[in-house]
């Protein structure tokens, strides 16, 4: 079953994104987006670094029409295990963020809705965009994937031969999607050779 279907008699479950100041603005756009484009419930988070992420590489409008949750609001529906999300991703995930997951820390919105997912054992997928990456970086991503995250860096694939840059964010909102537990045809599926 789609994570936000809804079965008769059932509550119908959203996803949560959480948005933070990593660089990669683009594909938590396009990854909200395909998740709206579905009917998916998007609970969406987005930190304060993240919001001058979003105006630094989208522009002013990008915040426009978002309705939101401040990352400082630790009593929002989504830091309780009992609200009805059934995972979250955090795209892009800085390397603040990941450390705090890594560590079961909850001191914003973002960090305790991602604890609720491992604790709940949701889907958590976490998408890193940082390089190289320093070995605290690399332990901190072995420990968010030994506490049951999924971790999806930001490494857009070449074999469906993107032609913009649209088409670069629509593969890594597939692979997270994916991630999520959703069916989509964001990109091509791989079958065994290039097309040319």
């Amino acid at each position: 079953m789609d994570p936000g279907s809804t079965e008769p008699g059932s509550k119908r479950q959203g996803v949560a994104i959480g948005i933070t100041g990593a660089s990669g603005a683009v594909y938590a756009v396009r990854t909200v987006a395909a998740l709206l484009e579905r009917g998916v419930h998007v609970e969406l988070i987005v930190s304060d670094y993240g919001r001058r992420l979003l105006r630094d590489e989208l522009g002013d409008q990008a915040t426009g029409e978002i309705n939101l949750h401040s990352n400082r609001d630790l009593g929002a529906g989504i830091a309780s295990g009992s609200h009805s999300c059934s995972g979250m991703a955090i795209v892009p995930c800085s390397m603040k963020t990941l450390a705090a997951v890594a560590h079961g820390l909850s001191r914003n919105l973002i960090e305790r809705a991602a604890d609720v997912m491992l604790k709940e054992r949701r889907r958590l997928v976490v998408v890193p965009r940082e390089t190289p990456m320093s070995l605290p970086q690399l332990r901190n991503m072995v420990l968010c994937a030994e506490a049951g995250a999924q971790i999806l860096p930001a490494m857009p694939a070449f074999y469906q031969m993107p032609k913009t840059l649209d088409d670069l964010a629509d593969f890594m909102a597939g692979k997270i999607l994916s991630a999520l537990g959703f069916e989509h045809d964001l990109y091509p599926a791989w079958t065994g050779q290039v097309k040319h």
